[in-house]
């Protein structure tokens, strides 16, 4: 299992939450990461424009060229994941905090070159990374908007497909 961020770079928290209760990513062939990213790998998403990470998923698929069409909608073909075990945070963490916390000393220069936000849609990380920004969120004490993936609604943190 690998560990991503999902970086929306083009929108706000609203458009995040769009595609998390939709339960699908869209990012292009271009992504560096694509063809890296598979079932069950865990995502962390990113809202570029509030400089925060506002929910976290789980991959459904592999990178799909284009995405299986919503029947209710209409439009181009995208591509992009499904995702699912969808958690909507409605307090982010705020990448300065996760990069204080991440790097408290400063001296890793590939945290520190991400810490003005990050270049790319799709960006993978370590565990270590995706564990402490989930830890920050569960400090808050807030319950997670669940997704209609069937999860009941519990404090982040006490999640029984995290190992301890």
């Amino acid at each position: 299992m690998q560990h991503f961020i999902f970086n929306l770079a083009d929108g706000d928290r609203e458009r995040a939450a769009s595609f998390l209760h939709a339960k699908r990513w869209v990012f292009g062939r271009e992504e560096r990461h694509r063809d890296a990213i598979a079932p069950g790998d865990l995502v962390l998403v990113f809202v570029a424009l509030t400089r925060e990470f506002v929910g976290r998923a789980k991959l459904e698929t592999a990178f799909l060229d284009p995405i299986p069409s919503d029947p209710a909608t209409s439009g181009p073909a995208l591509s992009g994941v499904l995702l699912s075990d969808v958690e909507e945070w409605t307090s982010g963490v705020p990448l300065n905090v996760a990069v204080q916390r991440i790097d408290p000393t400063a001296s890793n220069p590939y945290v520190q070159a991400n810490a003005a936000g990050f270049r790319a849609g799709v960006v993978q990380i370590t565990v270590s990374e995706y564990d402490i920004v989930v830890a920050l969120h569960d400090e808050t004490g807030e319950v997670a908007v669940q997704s209609a993936s069937g999860l009941k609604p519990s404090r982040l943190g006490i999640d029984p497909r995290r190992k301890p």
